[in-house]
């Protein structure tokens, strides 16, 4: 597992990352990074098909996806990369963020 910065995920996307945001839906919803397929920390295990290497694991502040990093990790993933400072830091530096609205169904 890798610790990135938000200038370093454009070249984790360029080498086919897939941005998997691990925040519930509700947070998700609020604003997230372009791109990203939101699969909450619980379920990570239940998207075996989103689950490919690379990738760019992110939630609020870097916390869950930390968690959610190790474990794809001991799952056998060898490219896992955490976003430091998650979707706030992101967000604090002004780069781009999706909205999507929250329903009954679910987000992945």
């Amino acid at each position: 597992m890798q610790d990135i910065f938000p200038n370093e995920v454009s070249q984790w996307q360029k080498r086919g990352a897939k941005i998997i945001d691990v925040r519930e839906p509700e947070e998700f919803a609020q604003g997230h990074l372009p791109g990203a397929v939101n699969v909450p920390l619980g379920d990570l295990n239940l998207i075996p098909e989103l689950i490919a290497s690379p990738i760019v694991v992110v939630c609020a502040s870097g916390g869950r996806s930390a968690r959610a990093a190790a474990l794809l990790e001991e799952a056998g993933h060898p490219e896992i990369a955490n976003l430091l400072g998650g979707t706030y830091g992101w967000m604090q530096e002004r780069r781009p963020v999706e909205f999507s609205e929250v329903d009954g169904d679910d987000q992945h």
